[in-house]
C-alpha cells in the first residue's frame, strides 16, 4: 500500500474495513465525527474481538475546528472486592481468568458521554438504532474471521479453552476458527439490542447491568453492582507540548500519553529532520528509554499522581532530557515493556470535527471471560496493577489501573490538523514518534509513514527478550548499523503485527481530508 485516501468532505480510518464503512455510513447520512465513531467503535467490538470489546475500555480525543482539544477517559476501575487480601496467595495477578477481569468496563461509558458532547455542539444527531445497526447486524448474521483473530486464537487457545463462555463463541466444538470462517455472536447481539432499547446508560444502571451484575457474580469476579452503577466517563483536558511544528496532545493519566509527548519533545531538539534511517531509528529508540524512566515513576491513577505531569513536558525539563541522549551510543535497556492489543480509530467529518480514539481489552481476547448470556468479553487491564505495598501502582479497590492507551492529535503551524495512533501496549508511542517524525519532520507521504518498515522495542507476546526488534524489510546495512551503535536487534517478519496497526487522518488547510490506514491490520481509510 503506497497511495493514501483524498476526499472533499470526511474521512475514516479503521483496522477493520467493515468499521470504516460502518462510520462512513454515518458521515453520508450528514451525522458528526462523534456519531461516526461511536457506529465504528460498536461494530469493530463484533468484527475484531481479539483487540477490543464492550467489555474494556476507551479514550477519545475530540479536536474541534476551533479552540483546544477535550478528552474523554472512559476507563474503569478496579472492582470493590479487588483487594490485597484477595490476591496474596498468588505472586503477580493473573492474566486469565475471573480474577483477571478485576476492573470495570468503560468503554460503552465513553461512547454516552461523547454522544453528550456531540448533543450540545451539533443541531442534528441520529438515532443509536442508527449508529449501532451494523454491529447488530454483524454479531446476529456473522462476520468472516479475520487471519487476525485466527491467530490470535490459535496462539492463546491453550489459555482460553478452558475460560467460562469462551470456547462457545471462539472455539466452537474447541476448533480453531480459520480465516474466512463465520464467526456469529447472537448473545452480544442481544446485549447490542438492550442498549439501542434502554440507552447506553444501561449497561452500568439498567435491565443489561443486572444481567452483567448477575454474571460477575456467577463466576466470582471481583465486580460488584454498585462499582458498575458508581461508573462514569469523564471530561479531561489533554498534555501538550509545543513542537517546532506546532501543538501536540495526548491523554493524561491514568495513561502514558506523556511518554509519548516526551518523546516527541526530546526529538524535536535532536534534528531528526536531517537524520538517516540508522540515526532516526537511534534517536526514536534512545528518546523511548528515556521517556518510559518518566512513566515509571508518576502515571498511575490520577489522583495519586505527585506532580503536574505537564511540568515533565516544559521546554527547560525536555531541554534537559535531550541532553542525556547519546547519539553515538546506544543507553542499557533492562526495563520490562509492557505488549498490549487495542485498537486505534480516526474520523473527520465536513465541519472540522476530528476524533482520536482508542478501544482496548489489553491483552488478545482480554481475560477470556465471557459474562453469561450477554456475549460481553471482559478486559484484563487489571493486570497492570502491583500486588506489591507501597508500589504506585499497587492494587486497590475503585483505584484506576495504569494504561497503555494514548490517541493522539496535533495542530500544525502550516494548517494542517492530524489525529493518528496505534495499537500495540507500549509500542504505541513508538509507532506515534515514527509515524510523526516520518510524516511531518521527515516529508514522507502520509502512507509511505505508514507503510515503511517499523521497529519495537521490548517484547512482544510469547517473546521476553526486551531486544530491538526490526521488520525484515529493512536492510543488512541498517541493521549491522543499528549493532555498531550498541543495539540488540531481531528480525520480525515483514510486515509484523506487533510494531502495531497504526493509522492518521490529516485535515489540509482547503479543507480536504487524507486518511492513511496500515497494510498489516485488516483496515481501510474511507472518505467521501
Amino acid at each position: 500500500m503506497r497511495h493514501s485516501n483524498v476526499a472533499p468532505n470526511g474521512m475514516v480510518v479503521t483496522p477493520h474495513h467493515l468499521a470504516s464503512h460502518s462510520a462512513l455510513a454515518i458521515l453520508r447520512q450528514g451525522g458528526n465525527a462523534i456519531e461516526a465513531m461511536v457506529a465504528a467503535a460498536a461494530t469493530i467490538a463484533v468484527v475484531y474481538p481479539h483487540m477490543n470489546g464492550l467489555g474494556g475500555d476507551g479514550f477519545w480525543l475530540i479536536v474541534p475546528p476551533e479552540g483546544e482539544p477535550i478528552a474523554i477517559d472512559a476507563s474503569g476501575a478496579a472492582g470493590s472486592l479487588a483487594t490485597l487480601e484477595r490476591y496474596q496467595a498468588m505472586a503477580t495477578i493473573p492474566f486469565r481468568g475471573p480474577q483477571a477481569a478485576l476492573t470495570v468496563a468503560g468503554t460503552v461509558s465513553g461512547w454516552q458521554r461523547a454522544l453528550e458532547y456531540a448533543n450540545e455542539h451539533f443541531s442534528h444527531s441520529l438515532p443509536l438504532s442508527t449508529l449501532l445497526a451494523d454491529a447488530i447486524q454483524y454479531a446476529e448474521s456473522g462476520i468472516p474471521v479475520t487471519a487476525s483473530q485466527a491467530a490470535a486464537t490459535k496462539n492463546k487457545a491453550s489459555e482460553l479453552v478452558d475460560l467460562p463462555g469462551f470456547s462457545d463463541i471462539y472455539l466452537p466444538d474447541h476448533q480453531v476458527p480459520s480465516a474466512g470462517d463465520c464467526l456469529r455472536q447472537p448473545d452480544l447481539a442481544i446485549s447490542l439490542r438492550a442498549l439501542v432499547k434502554d440507552g447506553l446508560e444501561s449497561f452500568y444502571r439498567g435491565p443489561l447491568g443486572e444481567k452483567i451484575t448477575a454474571g460477575m457474580e456467577t463466576l466470582g469476579m471481583p465486580i460488584t453492582g454498585s462499582d458498575l452503577a458508581e461508573h462514569h466517563a469523564q471530561f479531561k483536558t489533554p498534555l501538550s507540548i509545543k513542537h517546532s511544528c506546532g501543538s501536540i496532545y495526548n491523554l493524561a493519566p491514568p495513561t502514558q500519553g506523556v511518554v509519548s509527548l516526551a518523546m516527541l519533545g526530546i526529538l524535536d531538539r535532536l534534528d531528526i529532520s536531517a537524520c538517516d534511517e540508522i540515526q532516526t531509528i537511534h534517536r526514536i529508540v534512545e528518546a523511548t528509554k528515556l521517556a518510559f524512566s518518566l512513566r515509571d515513576q508518576y502515571v498511575t491513577d490520577p489522583r495519586d499522581v505527585s506532580i503536574d505531569l505537564q511540568q515533565l513536558l516544559s521546554a527547560p525539563y525536555l531541554d534537559q532530557l535531550s541532553q542525556q541522549l547519546n547519539t553515538e551510543q546506544a543507553a542499557p535497556w533492562g526495563e520490562p515493556l509492557l505488549p498490549g492489543d487495542t485498537v486505534w480509530m480516526g474520523v473527520t467529518d465536513k465541519a472540522g470535527y476530528s476524533v482520536s480514539f482508542i478501544q482496548s481489552i489489553y491483552h488478545e481476547f482480554g481475560s477470556g471471560v465471557v459474562i453469561p448470556e450477554t456475549g460481553i468479553i471482559w478486559q484484563n487491564r487489571g493486570a497492570a496493577f502491583s500486588l506489591q505495598p507501597g508500589h504506585p501502582r499497587c492494587l486497590a479497590p475503585k483505584k484506576y489501573p495504569f494504561h497503555t492507551l494514548n490517541p493522539a492529535a496535533a495542530k500544525l503551524h502550516d494548517g494542517r490538523t492530524l489525529v493518528y495512533g496505534s495499537m500495540g501496549g507500549d509500542g504505541q508511542p513508538q509507532t506515534q514518534a515514527t509515524l510523526f517524525t516520518r510524516y511531518v519532520q521527515q516529508h514522507f507521504s502520509l502512507q509511505e509513514a505508514i507503510s515503511a518498515p517499523r521497529w519495537l522495542l521490548g517484547r512482544t507476546w510469547g517473546n521476553a527478550s526486551d531486544s530491538l526488534k526490526l521488520e525484515a524489510r529493512f536492510s543488512e546495512e541498517t541493521y549491522q548499523g543499528l549493532r555498531a551503535l550498541g543495539h540488540l536487534t531481531e528480525r520480525l517478519d515483514a510486515w509484523s503485527e506487533a510494531t502495531g496497526h497504526a493509522g492518521a487522518i490529516v485535515r489540509h488547510p482547503n479543507g480536504f481530508v487524507e486518511g492513511a490506514s496500515d497494510p498489516r491490520s485488516n483496515g481501510s481509510a474511507a472518505g467521501y
